[in-house]
């Protein structure tokens, strides 16, 4: 097809739509409200561009209000949609909102949200609904549904839609009255009403302004001849706001939320989306012939798709019917084994009982050889107790030495079916994929947890992933009666379609396993192994370095992130060092976070490289602070630092205060654990902190530090284990900030998720 006739059909399909010429009764599936399921009925666009009845929407958000406030239980508020009788779209809307509510328990799959709505807030927004079309959390604002438009294009089309299917119906005129109410033939859109012709001429008469109104056909849609911003309702859109997809007027780009947006005129937005829409539609027609052999295709492949299911699950029938003859096999034959060895000892424990009994006296043997000894004829007397005495004799050894004839414990036959059990549960199809391995490295575990797994090498691709997890109790605090009730229940995300997963609002100071497993084809592999985790004592906090208060561009490299910094003994380092005669060492090099802390308990951690020659962490104080970075420093005197290391009694007096400051040193792949005094505790019982050999310890691979501001205290902890290495009270007279310092080679970086709400802005 040459272009200028593409172009001329491509002409006449855009001229059929606007004429109304295209077929509108085989488009009902477009026309249905995702709530309701019904037609249409006043619906509006929400800001995902998905549409839904009005109605639909109020009930929508009162069900997620009485959710936010009494999440499961019936609500017996009169005339509240949960007090109804059920409808299926009254289900849909309970569906709709539990699976809001638990995506915002274990990590939505994504939020449309006007400014300054506050997910963290204690009172409930009314305002927040999950759409029902792409299932995102769409926030309303505070003007709800005040603030949607009338989608009038849709409501047109349903109109149109409806007189197509109930061509026979007439729309009658609503000034007539019956019995001779007559067919409209006109509709007044200013005045909102359908007339006969009689009618209309009486309405509008000649020469009046209501000669002046808009008629159309007969309809019951009626629209608005402008469209007025919902937001500043005297004022006419006459914009398209490119950004927020939606039209605007003049106010809302000059000083209301779309000031920074782009925007273009109506005009031509309309030109340009309707030449796209068009253009879209004519692709469409144009390859109908493709789309009716795909379709063709597609119905092939249903009905294969129905037989190879039904000669795979006759297939798996068959299979279990085998399974279930060779274990009722095996249970008959066990149980016969069982059968035949209990009556055998059965009979041979009644034939001992029989034995026994004949000692009794007057009684079986006894009795017998009584009436032997009451013969009087020696030979016949002879001839007879000789055999008679055998059997004396034998009873009474076997009265000395009681055993039982047979063993009444049944222990051979107890039956072990746990590995079978196992190999049942683990039995799966031939294209189940491996189970994934999370790996333990790169998940971190802090107010959320940042969970990675990997695939096995020869893996085949996999369609999604299910991370699960529960809670298994912290070591400082009691179980409560959630965690008893529902401590043991793995609760799972949604669908991951990458190779990580994060669960947010876990509880602090405690210990969660995780666990993950594949899905291809709909079948899930097994679960990976358990890995537990301990969460901090405290909630994050987040800064970066500091490239201003006292930071040392001759000596420190910041990276652009701010939250790396490395120290190089560079020619400065080795000019200083010229003029130091005696064994000390020279000042170190502060840098500290960007952000400070004045109230509550925080937690951060980061990684403190091995080759590192010294490096000391912690937090001070903002008084402390001027002191070390204004003050002129002797750096050949070990004793400036209270903390240097050099035993000298006065420093032993003063870290009996509590001081503003706090630091612990690590270097050279170890870490160095400060005196012990009466305000500060070891956690390792082998530590003794009177022998320097005994306070070195392993340097951990992440360091975390917990400060406790109001209880004037700072923790140190392992973060990989959360084990507490050292504690000490700490001065919080002002605003503390955490402190790094490095001497010599070194290098610190903050964990990601100290750093990810910062580099965020």
């Amino acid at each position: 097809m040459s272009d200028s006739e593409d172009m001329t059909e491509f002409a006449s399909i855009v001229e059929r739509i606007e004429r109304g010429e295209v077929p509108i009764k085989n488009i009902e599936r477009e026309l249905i409200c995702p709530i309701c399921k019904e037609l249409f009925t006043h619906p509006l666009i929400l800001p995902c561009q998905h549409s839904v009845c009005h109605k639909c929407v109020k009930e929508l958000l009162m069900l997620n209000h009485e959710d936010s406030f009494d999440a499961g239980s019936e609500s017996s508020v009169p005339g509240s949609p949960r007090s109804r009788v059920p409808s299926p779209s009254m289900e849909r809307l309970d569906r709709l909102v539990r699976s809001a509510t638990g995506r915002r328990s274990f990590g939505s799959r994504g939020s449309i949200s006007s400014p300054g709505w506050r997910r963290g807030s204690v009172t409930p927004r009314v305002t927040a609904i999950p759409c029902p079309g792409c299932q995102h959390d769409i926030d309303l604002g505070e003007r709800g549904i005040s603030m949607l438009f009338r989608n009038f294009t849709l409501e047109s089309i349903v109109e149109r839609y409806r007189q197509a299917a109930r061509a026979a119906v007439a729309i009658m005129c609503n000034i007539c009255k019956p019995p001779n109410q007559q067919e409209a033939t006109k509709s007044c859109m200013d005045c909102k009403a359908s007339y006969c012709n009689e009618c209309f001429k009486l309405h509008h008469p000649w020469g009046t302004p209501k000669a002046q109104h808009e008629y159309v056909g007969p309809t019951t849609n009626f629209r608005p001849k402008v469209l007025m911003c919902p937001e500043h309702e005297m004022e006419k859109v006459n914009m398209y706001c490119e950004v927020c997809r939606r039209p605007v007027c003049h106010l809302c780009k000059l000083g209301g939320s779309h000031a920074n947006h782009k925007v273009t005129s109506m005009s031509s937005a309309y030109k340009i989306l309707k030449e796209k829409l068009a253009k879209s539609i004519h692709y469409l027609i144009s390859k109908e012939d493709q789309v009716r052999t795909q379709i063709t295709e597609l119905d092939r492949l249903i009905n294969q798709t129905e037989e190879n299911g039904q000669v795979a699950e006759r297939q798996a029938n068959e299979h279990f019917e085998r399974l279930f003859e060779t274990l009722q096999e095996r249970k008959s034959e066990m149980l016969r084994s069982i059968e035949q060895s209990r009556n055998r000892r059965i009979d041979q424990l009644k034939g001992q009982v029989e034995e026994y009994r004949g000692m009794l006296e007057n009684s079986g043997l006894v009795g017998y050889a009584q009436e032997v000894l009451k013969e009087t004829d020696q030979s016949c007397f002879v001839q007879t107790a000789k055999q008679l005495h055998v059997r004396i004799q034998k009873a009474t050894e076997s009265l000395k030495t009681f055993h039982p004839s047979a063993d009444p414990c049944f222990d051979e036959f107890v039956l072990d079916t746990s590995k079978e059990e196992t190999l049942l549960k683990e039995m799966c199809f031939g294209g189940v994929p491996d189970p994934p391995l999370i790996d333990f490295s790169q998940s971190r575990v802090y107010n959320e947890a940042s969970i990675c797994w990997r695939l096995p090498d020869d893996h085949l691709p996999t369609d999604h992933h299910v991370l699960e997890y529960r809670k298994l109790g912290g070591p400082s605090q009691p179980p409560s009666h959630e965690d008893t009730e529902d401590g043991c229940v793995w609760r799972a995300t949604d669908r991951v379609y990458g190779s990580s997963a994060v669960v947010q609002d876990l509880q602090p100071d405690s210990r969660y396993a995780f666990r993950v497993r594949s899905c291809r084809n709909s079948m899930f592999s097994p679960y990976s192994p358990e890995v537990s985790f301990h969460t901090p004592p405290a909630p994050v906090f987040s800064f970066l370095f500091s490239d201003k208060c006292g930071f040392s561009t001759e000596r420190l490299i910041l990276n652009n992130r701010r939250d790396t910094v490395e120290s190089v003994a560079g020619m400065a380092f080795l000019l200083a060092a010229e003029r130091v005669q005696m064994g000390s060492y020279l000042g170190l090099d502060y840098i500290i976070g960007d952000t400070g802390i004045s109230q509550g308990r925080h937690y951060w951690a980061f990684k403190v490289e091995p080759y590192s020659y010294m490096v000391k962490v912690g937090v001070a104080s903002d008084t402390k602070l001027i002191e070390w970075f204004h003050n002129p420093r002797d750096t050949s005197s070990p004793r400036y630092d209270h903390d240097s290391g050099h035993d000298s009694g006065s420093e032993d007096a003063c870290y009996e205060l509590s001081q503003p400051f706090t630091l612990i040193t690590l270097g050279m792949g170890k870490l160095f654990i400060p005196k012990a005094s009466s305000s500060s505790s070891v956690s390792n019982a082998n530590v003794s902190s009177g022998d320097p050999g005994n306070r070195v310890l392993p340097m951990p691979q992440r360091l975390g530090i917990c400060l406790d501001y109001d209880a004037h205290r700072v923790y140190f902890y392992d973060a990989d284990t959360m084990r507490c290495l050292f504690e000490r009270q700490v001065d919080c007279s002002g605003t503390m900030f955490p402190a790094f310092g490095l001497m010599g080679s070194g290098k610190v970086q903050l964990e990601e998720f100290i750093t990810a709400k910062k580099l965020t802005f």
